[in-house]
């Protein structure tokens, strides 16, 4: 053989595989990962809490995104999730509806209708703020019951959380969880039940109302469940649109409580590296990492990243308005450099599903 050829034999043993990958440009799967309240002093706080490192580390793209929402200079979850779930800037309370209060499809229904799997897993109720506006329209968050409905007016494969009594122990006496086995969904009230079940539909509801925080004995329940959710919905050939919530980092910043922060950012950080293994061995599926916005003002005076104490301080019990990272990873990724408004993030995930808009 020539011996250019040869080289170039060579050269495409050996960085062939990494320039195909940077070819593929639309990824069929999407995975997007939301940790509420999760600034970067969070983060931080996990990274040392954690004795220097996160899976987080691992994503090599990362951007900012502006986060007011439109009656407000600070958001709260439900407008910050309907901005990343349909697209618009929306008033605070709103779940998967415009300023005026009109219905917008939200990127799971639209996966959905395109012929992809779809789920949630998250660490409060299912029908809480972030997951509701991936799959609501509703006026205030407040409605969780009516959110509850709205779950039957879809057919997503897998949703894995809490809130069992909106469902099960309704005002209007309706039993959603009879219609959501009449609708072929394999019910799980544990983990262990849901570690169970091995394909098909499922809707698993892990505590009554909300679960406990990871110390008080929720444990490794996102991990399993996230788990779980990758190995139903990765069995469908056209893809799938997973959101992922690690809710409680934002209730550590309410309670200005700097321990509940970094046990929960650890927490999601596990997700995280389970997500990212499931993306590394399958080749076509973007991650994004990010958060509706900050919780607590929280600042970081002072630590010890070989023993994992983070001192932690706050400025409010609050929200705040500070810009917000955005980690990307996998096909795609590029789309999400630079600094951006967090309803941008809606359209460039439609874009890479290439659907139209």
């Amino acid at each position: 053989m020539h011996k250019r050829s040869l080289l170039i034999l060579a050269l495409f043993l050996c960085f062939g595989p990494s320039w195909a990958q940077k070819k593929a440009k639309h990824p069929k799967n999407i995975i997007l990962m939301v940790g509420d309240g999760m600034g970067v002093a969070q983060i931080y706080a996990g990274m040392i809490g954690n004795y220097g490192h996160l899976n987080l580390e691992r994503m090599p793209v990362v951007g900012f995104h502006k986060n007011q929402a439109s009656n407000a200079f600070v958001t709260d979850s439900a407008a910050g999730a309907t901005a990343f779930a349909c697209g618009v800037k929306t008033y605070n309370g709103a779940i998967g509806v415009d300023a005026n209060k009109q219905p917008v499809p939200t990127i799971l229904e639209i996966a959905e209708e395109k012929g992809l799997a779809t789920g949630m897993v998250a660490t409060c109720s299912i029908t809480h703020a972030t997951p509701a506006s991936f799959i609501s329209h509703q006026p205030s968050r407040a409605l969780d019951e009516n959110i509850a409905l709205d779950f039957l007016n879809t057919d997503i494969d897998v949703f894995i959380g809490g809130g069992r009594k909106f469902f099960a122990n309704r005002s209007d006496g309706l039993n959603l969880v009879d219609s959501l086995k009449n609708r072929n969904y394999q019910i799980a009230n544990s983990i262990s039940e849901v570690q169970q079940v091995k394909s098909g539909k499922l809707a698993a509801f892990l505590a009554d109302e909300q679960q406990a925080r990871f110390s008080a004995g929720r444990g490794d329940e996102l991990v399993k469940s996230t788990e779980v959710a990758l190995n139903l919905l990765h069995t469908n050939k056209k893809g799938m649109f997973l959101m992922i919530e690690g809710s409680q980092i934002d209730w550590g910043g309410h309670g200005n409580n700097t321990q509940y922060i970094v046990e929960e950012m650890i927490d999601f950080d596990h997700a995280i590296g389970k997500v990212l293994d499931f993306a590394a061995k399958d080749g076509n599926t973007l991650v994004i990492i990010t958060a509706d916005h900050e919780t607590g003002g929280f600042t970081i005076n002072g630590g010890n990243s070989e023993k994992g104490v983070v001192e932690g301080k706050f400025t409010t019990g609050s929200h705040t308005g500070v810009m917000i990272p955005v980690f990307a990873y996998g096909p795609g990724a590029e789309k999400f450099a630079g600094i951006y408004e967090n309803n941008e993030i809606f359209h460039k995930m439609m874009s890479a599903f290439r659907f139209k808009q």
